[in-house]
């Protein structure tokens, strides 16, 4: 039997949810530390320099300890030879790489500034959000990079997701649709409506992988709800 993998996390995010599906598809023995209010401690900082969740502690791992999310997904499968959730084909594992990359440098950029001060969420310095613009300067640059997604969005779904309808041209879900499937959850927010074919992917991803997505997904949604705006502020 595995050991347990501690994982420290924050319910409301995406970054952390793509772990947290993961660990409960691969059937892997786990602890949830909610790190809400902690990353920032000695403690935290002394294991996780960058202060960022998700975060995993390992005697294993050659500094103890364990973060980025595709990093996290990527070191397990490989330890535990979770063969269908990361392909070791070489040309499937390149696809599954490659869209893991491609999202993190050029889509969750993107889907951050369209989000994160909607959401709450601390923004990077040099940003508009940081910035001393006026709030229809910010609200035009989110809406910028919403429009700026609709390309990265369609290679995703043109290059990437195979005739089987996940990434890798397998049959079922990759690191890589976890990783992706669980970052669309922040286009709720989005003043347009998601288009369809991604609706349906977060759809397939989910029913693919039952309650292994949905019971973690709960905890996105439930946040991203409570941060639209109603209809008397809209």
């Amino acid at each position: 039997m595995p050991d347990t993998i501690k994982l420290h996390m924050l319910g409301p995010s995406v970054n952390n949810l793509s772990v947290r599906v993961f660990l409960r598809a691969a059937g892997l023995p786990f602890e949830e530390v909610n790190a809400w209010g902690a990353t920032r401690t000695p403690e935290y900082m002394a294991m996780i320099p960058s202060s960022l969740t998700p975060a995993i502690e390992s005697p294993e791992l050659p500094r103890g300890a364990l973060w980025e999310s595709c990093a996290i997904m990527m070191y397990l499968s490989n330890k535990h030879k979770l063969d269908s959730l990361y392909p070791t084909d070489p040309g499937r594992r390149a696809q599954v790489d490659a869209a893991n990359f491609y999202l993190v440098s050029s889509i969750y950029p993107l889907l951050a500034r369209a989000t994160y001060e909607k959401l709450g969420f601390g923004t990077y310095a040099g940003e508009v959000a940081t910035s001393d613009a006026d709030e229809a300067s910010k609200a035009k640059a989110r809406r910028d990079c919403e429009d700026a997604l609709e390309k990265p969005f369609n290679a995703m779904k043109t290059f990437f997701i195979g005739k089987g309808g996940f990434i890798g041209d397998g049959d079922k879900p990759t690191i890589a649709d976890i990783r992706f499937a669980a970052s669309l959850e922040f286009c709720q927010l989005f003043e347009r409506q998601l288009p369809h074919w991604a609706q349906d992917y977060v759809a397939r991803v989910e029913k693919a992988l039952g309650k292994a997505y949905s019971e973690p997904a709960a905890d996105v949604r439930g946040y991203v709800a409570s941060r639209k705006p109603t209809a008397a502020n809209a």
